[in-house]
């Protein structure tokens, strides 16, 4: 399997527009019967009873951002660690890492890597996925306190029934199963 391979072999890119055109193949149909047959795109809401329109165009969006000012924290994924910026004139520190500080507004920051290990604050189960993560099961994100002074948010690799508040967690930097590519998410530090 390459590194940028589902299980079943795709891309992901693949796989996420195999899903979209699952998604949205049925309901644009029964849109167009509608349309047809109201001359408007417009249903009432079975459960509520409030008028609902639809709307026929599509919007698909691709886009490319420059990370160029965030090439260390690009360096430390593919060297398996996650950084962070603090401000060296206030002192703020910033996880998504910062460039330029919102505090002081100064634009000097020095780079450092995220402690290891961080306490669960809390989790959720997501079960309605936005499409882009259609492809992937149920999955659990978490809020984890870090001793470096910040919140991370990240996916958590563990059964939600097992967790607990306050629990001790491990951060992983890695490439995400199923999908190939570096990023980071926590386990439980047993």
């Amino acid at each position: 399997m390459t590194s940028n391979a589902t299980s079943s072999g795709k891309t992901v890119a693949s796989a996420v527009r195999d899903v979209f055109e699952r998604i949205y193949g049925d309901p644009l149909k029964q849109l167009e019967s509608l349309i047809t047959a109201t001359g408007l795109p417009v249903y009432k809401d079975p459960k509520t009873g409030a008028l609902l329109w639809v709307d026929v165009r599509e919007l698909r969006l691709r886009f490319t951002l420059s990370v160029n000012k965030l090439e260390k924290f690009i360096e430390g994924l593919r060297g398996g660690k996650l950084m962070y910026t603090q401000c060296r004139r206030c002192g703020a520190k910033y996880f998504p890492p910062q460039v330029d500080c919102p505090r002081c507004k100064a634009s000097d920051v020095e780079w450092r890597e995220v402690s290891t290990e961080g306490e669960l604050v809390t989790w959720t189960v997501i079960n309605v996925k936005p499409a882009s993560f259609s492809h992937q099961g149920d999955y659990v994100v978490g809020i984890v306190k870090m001793p470096d002074g910040f919140n991370i948010t990240a996916w958590i690799d563990a059964d939600p029934k097992t967790l607990k508040p306050g629990m001790k967690m491990r951060l992983v930097v890695d490439r995400r199963p199923g999908e190939g590519y570096i990023t980071y998410w926590f386990k439980p530090a047993f």
